[in-house]
């Protein structure tokens, strides 16, 4: 398997979510070498809601390698996100990035925002 878990990693992104971020990456020059910082932050219709961008790694980041992919987490949405997986799914109903976060008491039908 082609996973490098650092140490302290709060979640993982499958090989299709990686393939997805690398082809995301490719498309915008200025988003070449940085990391995946995914998070958590308030909002939504279930109270919170998970983000995704493309960022510089920051002092008290928790850092993870999946599938050649570098994905940073800050250490309050790491309380949120402890054992989710990150998926992808190029369906055309229902697809995009798929988050299963074990945390998460209530999520909306959307799939972006979830309550704990």
């Amino acid at each position: 398997m082609n996973e490098t878990m650092i140490e302290d990693a709060v979640l993982r992104l499958t090989a299709a979510a990686a393939d997805e971020v690398k082809a995301l990456r490719a498309g915008d020059p200025a988003n070449l070498g940085k990391p995946l910082r995914i998070f958590v932050e308030g909002g939504g219709c279930s109270g919170m809601q998970y983000g995704m961008v493309f960022d510089e790694r920051r002092e008290g980041d928790h850092v993870g390698e999946f599938h050649g992919v570098e994905v940073v987490v800050d250490a309050v949405s790491a309380e949120h996100l402890q054992g989710t997986v990150v998926d992808f799914s190029d369906e055309l109903t229902g697809g995009g990035f798929k988050i299963a976060n074990p945390k998460a008491r209530q999520s909306c039908g959307c799939g972006k925002s979830f309550g704990t």
